[in-house]
């Protein structure tokens, strides 16, 4: 399956209507960040594959023992400025419940017009 939506829409959609898509899968992505990882973890995907993985990605999948294979990895995700940190990874910063992370993701979502 592929999907073109941007950020963490695609998986969020996934899992709030096709949760059973992403048990076990094989997921890869361009660019991976610690507010993906924790969709990913409720997700419970089996294995991930970034061409770009935030370090907190990298150790969050890690914690919840999902397997992860990266081209490169780097402290944080970018904005899409290039001018700092991406939202999603700033929300997602300090928290480690994954549920948490999903509702911050979605109220985020739900504020922008």
């Amino acid at each position: 399956m592929t999907f073109t939506k941007p950020g963490v829409a695609d998986l969020l959609d996934l899992l709030n209507h096709e949760p059973h898509v992403l048990r076990g899968a094989l997921v890869a992505d361009k660019v991976v960040g610690k507010a993906a990882a924790a969709l990913l973890v409720l997700g419970l995907v089996g294995e991930v594959y970034a061409e770009v993985i935030s370090t907190l990605a990298r150790e969050y999948l890690e914690e919840f023992m999902i397997p992860v294979t990266f081209m490169l990895e780097v402290p944080f995700v970018m904005n899409r400025t290039n001018d700092g940190w991406c939202p999603m990874e700033k929300l997602a910063f300090t928290e480690f419940n994954p549920r948490k992370i999903k509702k911050k993701i979605e109220e985020f979502i739900e504020s922008k017009p």
